[in-house]
């Protein structure tokens, strides 16, 4: 079991110290029966502000104050559904060629055909979750900000911590604001200085983006370039988030900052130089990053800090049906040949629970260029008995089985460039040199996984580089061609030249190298291939084939609940 910092292991402290909702009607709900009150803070304001400060980060991890059956701190959507990844994931990746949901649940078949409206329950889950999060952060930073209101004096190591959980706390609260403005556009915004209880104001999208690029170059520049503790966020995550939000800068105001995204990356590729895969500070083996013991390329993990920005979790301690459980699970099925003419065993991945619910489409399995990469070797293709095409919405194996999460754990393989995926005495699963460690998928079988959740990777700051330069002539051109090229060699891929430098080639290579990591609906969006018919991808617009949407579409709509509330609110265009 990994070792957690006890800044995240603390996840049950309820807030009753003035903790406001920024969505109208949205409660939260403080089950504990401990709940933290002035009078218990006053007494030991330094175990009591780390508990607050833990509820900052779990509110990203977990769903509310019990299990995975238990409460969600947002009411309208069941503790699972409600999680922080997982609604993300839904807007992000449900809705684009990267992943299909079979199951007909509540409004994610809408999600999944791109017919969604201003009513759809999980776009206003997301909407909630975000805002409950930023609602906890400002709430911690409220009560950072006003010791002295309950008679408290902090020595000067108590202030060193509470001023470092503050960076973290506004930090934490960017990744959540860098959503709304993503998804939403036009969102609502209120940060510590307005008193609990105050109304949101709606700010337009390019409020939000001078407020948060503001926001996030005073962190880069304020916080401690030392490593942070396991399962806290660093310099590296803050910047990096930085240069993407700057990487999308002319989705959200017009104008665009390639070259502020450049030099970003620039910064993160400096400090990251020297370990890892051919010194770039990139995991040898790409695999790596997404099984059970990933913890080692985390913040603070002690290995190659690959994972700039991630989510710890624990088969026994945190344990949602989001996260990497989510997505570990979704994608897997136990099948024989006999009963569905295919063959997939969750035990191969270390897992017990098995979904079968999430496959790709075929046009995400047609940007692998051949199989020799790395990065879809697990997949369940052909040989397994699945199809590509997606004919029958419904089937879990009429579509390619994706498998990247595992809860397996590494073996000693240190760099499997070079190899010959058909070779049977060298792949992820031989017992003869494989990927994973061979002792005991079966016996890993667990419900929950020991997977971390990546949120930012220094690969994707890599790709962000290169495609600065190409979209935006940004930094410099041997360096763009050199850093894609490590991302591709550690995937087993050939080197590109200079002439594939070009931007369907960066969407393509980002699509191979960071899917089902909440990235692809940003990227499609950013380069005109989400909505109308230049990029078209099974069942898009509710037909078999694919079909164009309106460019409205590139926004989601901010929920009908939100601006029955509060009517001020201007709707998006289009809903």
């Amino acid at each position: 079991m990994k070792s957690l910092n006890k800044i995240f292991s603390v996840l049950g402290v309820s807030l009753a110290l003035g903790l406001s909702s920024c969505v109208g009607d949205l409660d939260l709900l403080p089950n504990d029966p401990n709940q933290l009150t002035a009078d218990k803070f006053a007494e030991n304001p330094e175990e009591y502000i780390m508990q607050v400060m833990a509820k900052c980060y779990s509110g990203m991890a977990v769903s509310g104050q019990t299990g995975p059956d238990g409460s969600s701190d947002i009411s309208g959507l069941d503790g699972g559904t409600s999680q922080y990844t997982r609604a993300l994931y839904m807007l992000q990746e449900f809705t684009t060629d990267e992943s299909k949901w079979i199951w007909p649940d509540a409004g994610v078949v809408d999600l999944v055909t791109n017919t969604w409206g201003n009513g759809n329950v999980n776009i206003f889950g997301t909407y909630s979750r975000l805002y409950v999060h930023i609602a906890i952060c400002n709430d911690f930073l409220r009560l950072a900000n006003s010791l002295g209101d309950y008679g408290i004096s902090p020595d000067a190591e108590l202030q060193a911590t509470i001023d470092q959980y503050k960076l973290e706390a506004r930090a934490l609260r960017a990744m959540s604001y860098y959503w709304a403005l993503d998804l939403f556009g036009n969102a609502s915004f209120i940060d510590e200085t307005s008193p609990a209880g105050t109304s949101p104001v709606q700010y337009t999208r390019q409020e939000l983006y001078d407020w948060l690029v503001t926001e996030l170059e005073d962190l880069v520049a304020t916080f401690p370039t030392t490593t942070p503790i396991y399962g806290r966020v660093g310099i590296d995550g803050v910047e990096a988030l930085l240069a993407r939000v700057y990487l999308n800068a002319e989705v959200y105001t017009g104008t665009a900052a390639y070259d502020k995204c450049s030099q970003h990356c620039a910064n993160i590729i400096a400090r990251h130089q020297g370990e890892g895969f051919r010194g770039s500070g990139l995991v040898p083996v790409y695999m790596y990053l997404f099984c059970g013991d990933n913890d080692e390329y985390m913040p603070g993990g002690g290995g190659v800090n690959e994972i700039l920005w991630g989510i710890p979790y624990d088969s026994e301690n945190i344990q949602p049906y989001g996260g990497s459980m989510f997505l570990c699970a979704a994608g897997i099925s136990n099948l024989t040949w006999d009963a569905n003419d295919a063959i997939m065993t969750a035990t191969d991945y270390g897992m017990s629970a098995q979904w079968g619910c999430m496959h790709a489409t075929s046009q995400f399995s047609d940007k692998f260029q051949s199989d020799r990469d790395l990065r879809w070797a697990m997949w369940c293709k052909e040989q397994q008995g699945f199809s590509k095409a997606n004919t029958n919405f419904s089937t879990f194996t009429d579509g390619y089985g994706v498998v990247k999460f595992t809860n397996l754990l590494k073996g000693n393989v240190t760099d499997p460039s070079g190899w010959d995926m058909n070779d049977n005495t060298k792949n992820w699963s031989s017992a003869n040199g494989g990927i994973y460690a061979t002792d005991g998928s079966a016996a890993r079988a667990d419900n929950f996984p020991d997977t971390d959740l990546p949120l930012i990777r220094l690969a994707d700051v890599y790709l962000m580089y290169t495609e600065a330069y190409i979209m935006g002539h940004a930094g410099d051109a041997t360096n763009a061609l050199n850093y894609v090229n490590l991302v591709r060699a550690r995937a087993n891929e050939t080197n590109w030249t200079a002439s594939d430098l070009t931007a369907d080639n960066i969407l393509d290579e980002r699509c191979r190298e960071l899917y089902w990591e909440l990235t692809r609906r940003s990227d499609l969006v950013r380069h005109g291939k989400f909505s109308g018919s230049a990029y078209n991808w099974s069942w898009k617009n509710n037909e078999a084939n694919g079909a164009s949407i309106a460019e409205t579409m590139d926004l989601f709509p901010i929920p009908a609940n939100v601006i029955s509330a509060q009517p001020e609110f201007e709707q998006n265009p289009g809903y």
